[in-house]
């Protein structure tokens, strides 16, 4: 198991944290699914990365990404650190290593 898996699978656990807290702080059932769903497509791709699949890396880094956009349009809009800051800082981390990881295995 690589770096990059375990950035995606934590990053995918965050990412489903995250939605189920702001669901309960601030009941928005988009963030609930919207942590759900790109969580569950991160562990989904750590599995398949485990597997030898190399679209799991793919899939990996475009979900991550995807979110790390939004963080920064939110962070940009809302002016909060918490949790835009916090998921952008940990994203662009995450997608260091995913990508860095594609780079040295090919």
């Amino acid at each position: 198991m690589n770096l990059g898996i375990v950035a995606a699978f934590a990053y995918g656990i965050l990412a489903i944290v995250g939605g189920i807290i702001g669901y309960i702080q601030a009941r928005s059932i988009v963030s609930l699914l919207s942590g759900s769903i790109s969580g569950l497509l991160l562990i989904i791709a750590a599995f398949f990365q485990l597997q030898g699949h190399a679209w799991g890396s793919i899939l990996a880094v475009l979900v991550t990404a995807i979110f790390v956009v939004f963080f920064v349009f939110r962070l940009v809009k809302t002016r909060k650190f918490m949790p835009a800051g916090l998921m952008t800082i940990l994203g662009m981390l995450a997608l260091a290593v995913m990508v860095n990881q594609i780079v040295v295995l090919r």
